[in-house]
């Protein structure tokens, strides 16, 4: 694993934030992804459980209890798209230029027109979800509210550096969930939503349809994002638990209970689901596509200096 340099960050910030919003009719501006937030569906606030602590002072030790809490987080926005250098979120697109190992992008092409070329080429970036703010403004109604794993504009993954495991597959093309039918696969043959593979977690998809397509690729790049150790040019996105502190870990494809997305283009959606969805067949005419990952935070307020456990309604 090679981490991002976190240094960039307060460049990255201050350019993003002066660059002059330029726009195409199909572009993602920052303020509708920050407005996107507003999502009770994705947010899912709930009462899980109760904490207890140990609290002692010089007069003795008493047991004291907290309301454990646990809800959604939009940590990052996953693009999906077709041309490097094009990222659908302009503000952030300097992110990812064209290098001399990363250019192009898009579908295969054939010589016989009568055929789909089942292959797809996507570029994907996971960058920290700039509506923390509004996000927490929104979130004081509830009364405790845990803390994400990212910082707005934060790069945790930018394909167009990590050319060798996004454009060769190198090494996970040979790793078993590679080569073997039916493990890691973002739906089911038997069930007849099957949208693609998650491994190797690379650009190129055998899918027809775009939609889905981007959606495996998304589904790909938080499948990185969301573990320590991959072969890949990426910074982790994630914290460690604490007392009193349960983050979201591996996202893992299918589980909602690790994480799920809210389509924010080609249509802004305020509901959440996982891959594979309800496909709408809304497709992207400039092949671009982006989602929020929303993933799962739990945690209650310290009411003592031990920590002694939780435990769960459910």
């Amino acid at each position: 694993m090679i981490k991002l340099n976190r240094l960039m960050r307060p460049l990255i910030i201050s350019l993003a934030l002066t660059s002059g919003f330029t726009t195409n009719s199909y572009a993602l501006s920052t303020p509708e992804i920050v407005a996107s937030t507003i999502s009770p569906d994705c947010i899912d606030y709930r009462i899980v459980g109760l904490c207890y602590w140990l609290l002692c002072t010089p007069y003795g030790c008493s047991v004291k209890t907290s309301v454990k809490v646990r809800h959604y987080i939009p940590d990052a926005v996953v693009s999906s798209y077709a041309n490097t250098g094009e990222n659908p979120w302009k503000e952030v697109s300097f992110m990812s230029p064209i290098l001399a190992e990363s250019q192009a992008g898009n579908n295969g092409t054939t010589n016989e027109q009568h055929e789909n070329n089942l292959a797809k080429f996507k570029n994907a970036d996971v960058i920290g979800h700039p509506g923390a703010e509004v996000y927490n403004e929104y979130m004081e109604q509830f009364g405790y509210v845990c803390s994400g794993a990212s910082d707005a504009f934060e790069p945790f993954f930018l394909s167009t550096f990590d050319f060798i495991g996004w454009r060769y597959n190198l090494p996970e093309m040979f790793y078993p969930e590679a080569l073997m039918p039916g493990m890691r696969e973002v739906g089911q043959q038997l069930l007849g939503n099957m949208w693609g593979n998650v491994y190797p977690r690379g650009g190129f998809v055998h899918q027809s349809d775009d939609y889905k397509a981007a959606a495996v690729v998304a589904q790909r790049a938080g499948d990185i994002v969301t573990r320590y150790g991959q072969p890949h040019i990426y910074t982790p996105m994630l914290k460690e638990p604490k007392p009193g502190y349960i983050p979201a870990g591996a996202l893992i494809e299918g589980d909602i209970s690790t994480g799920k997305w809210q389509e924010l283009k080609p249509t802004m959606m305020n509901t959440c689901s996982v891959f594979p969805s309800a496909n709408l067949n809304l497709e992207a005419m400039d092949g671009d596509f982006a989602w929020t990952l929303w993933r799962p935070y739990s945690c209650c307020q310290r009411k003592g200096q031990t920590f002694l456990g939780s435990i769960d309604y459910q």
